[in-house]
Formats: structure tokens, C-alpha cells, sequence
């Protein structure tokens, strides 16, 4: 189950890149996704926007936490924590903090961005050692992609069929292009009624985790707030889907389908 909330974080960012002059979130927004490992209910994960600053500037802070609970903690506990700290007006980050325990698998990585000097420095405070990233275009981290692309796109700019490339920093990939393609709206049923969704097909890497490029699917509420619903995926061993199961303080309505 390694690398469960890395598909979680990484699957809800994967929107569409265009202008949007309203915000989808606010600072007191929180979510809550049961993870499903085969039939056990393996894990959650949450979400949560907050005020911060750095350098005396008034920035989002998203803290991302996900934890193993129950029967499935026996075989395999998890306790991971996310932080990415970015800017309100244009969404670029700042900080990304990485700390997570998988089954004994530990990790401890910061990696602080200047946008001025256009570079990233990794700093892996469990193997001692940083690395210095050149920022040639814009980019984001795991957690700041998802809530900048909430805010960068328009329902009427999705093309059926057509993909797209974000580019992004993480500290087990460096900097790459992640694609996905858009496959049209669906409804879903959910724990909340039936919800009005896009989409979407990301491409990841198959062999370590997914079992094939295309073994990923997310669907995205087609209201306002742009949340992500539901994310399934073929791993290379079972399968995984993520519902979402709760939430609080969302700055628009959660728009539900009434039969």
C-alpha cells in the first residue's frame, strides 16, 4: 500500500490550466477521503486550508495527513504528513514538507522554492544531503497543484478527448510532466447523492505501483468547488479507490443531483 496518498495527492490535481477570476476554495476547508483496499476499508486522508506566513507574506498552508485505521493497520500502518505553503494571488509555492512512516518506510524532505532566482533546494533531512532544482517555467508541488488548478480552469475550456501536461517538483521524481486527458462528464453515486462530475484520465508510470499507464481515474465535482469525488486505479498488485466521505467549510455550495 506504499504510495497510496501520493495517488490521492498527486490524482486530485489534475485539473485543467485556464483563468478563473473566483476562488473554488478558503482558508478553514477540509476534506476527508475513505481509502478501499480491495474490500478492506484500508485508510483515510485529509485536507485542510489555513493562513500562514512566510516572509512577512500572507500565504495558503494546506496540511495533508493519511493514516491506515482498523484491520488493515496490522498488516501495514501508515502515518503520512504533506504541507505546501503558496502564494494567494497566483498559487506559486514557497515550502513543500514531505514526512511520512509506510510500514517503516521513512522519509523527511523539505524543499523550499525562489521564484526570484528561478531554482528549488531539496533538502532529505533524513540522508543528510540537498539538491538544487533550475526552475525554467512554472511549476508546482504535490499539494499546491491541486489548489492552484481549481483555480486555473474553466468547465467550457474542457475538450473531450484532448490531453494535457502540468509540470511539477516532487523529491522521488525531480521535475516532470504529468499528463492526463479529459473523457467527459459522468454522475456518480455517492454516500452524498448523486454528483455531476468530470473525468478525467491521468498517465503514470506503470510497473513500480499502477499497473498499466493508463490504470488511473478521477472524477472531479462539476461545480464550483471542483472537488475530487472519487479516484480508482489497477496497482500492480489489487486495486485501490478513494471516495470522498466528508467535508467542511467549502466556500460554495456542493451541488447534489436530486432524483
Amino acid at each position: 500500500m506504499r504510495k497510496i496518498f501520493i495517488l490521492l495527492f498527486l490524482a486530485s490535481g489534475v485539473l485543467l490550466n485556464a483563468q478563473n477570476q473566483e476562488s473554488a476554495f478558503e482558508p478553514g476547508e477540509w476534506l476527508k477521503f475513505r481509502l478501499h483496499y480491495g474490500f478492506l476499508n484500508a485508510s483515510y486522508a485529509t485536507l485542510q486550508v489555513k493562513n500562514a506566513e512566510i516572509n512577512g507574506k500572507t500565504v495558503y498552508h494546506v496540511v495533508g495527513k493519511g493514516r491506515t485505521s482498523g484491520f488493515a493497520s496490522i498488516f501495514f500502518k501508515v502515518d503520512d504528513r504533506y504541507e505546501s505553503y503558496f502564494d494567494k494571488e497566483v498559487g506559486k509555492p514557497y515550502k513543500f514538507v514531505r514526512k511520512i512512516d509506510e510500514g517503516g518506510y521513512t522519509k523527511d524532505v523539505e524543499i523550499n522554492f525562489d521564484h526570484d532566482k528561478d531554482k528549488a533546494i531539496l533538502n532529505d533531512k533524513k540522508n543528510k544531503f540537498k539538491k538544487e532544482f533550475e526552475l525554467q517555467d512554472s511549476i508546482q508541488d504535490l499539494i499546491s497543484a491541486f489548489y492552484y488548478l481549481r483555480n486555473n480552469y474553466e468547465p467550457k475550456d474542457l475538450v473531450q478527448g484532448e490531453s494535457i501536461t502540468l509540470r511539477m517538483l516532487y523529491d522521488d521524481d525531480g521535475i516532470f510532466n504529468f499528463k492526463l486527458k479529459y473523457l467527459g462528464d459522468e454522475v456518480l453515486r455517492t454516500k452524498f447523492g448523486k454528483v455531476r462530475c468530470f473525468k478525467f484520465r491521468p498517465y503514470v508510470q506503470s510497473g513500480r505501483v499502477f499497473k498499466e499507464q493508463e490504470s488511473l481515474s478521477l472524477w472531479v465535482s462539476a461545480d464550483k468547488n471542483k472537488l475530487p469525488i472519487r479516484i480508482k486505479a489497477d496497482l500492480a498488485v489489487g486495486s485501490i479507490k478513494a471516495d470522498l466521505d466528508q467535508y467542511n467549510g467549502l466556500k460554495h455550495q456542493f451541488k447534489i443531483i436530486m432524483d
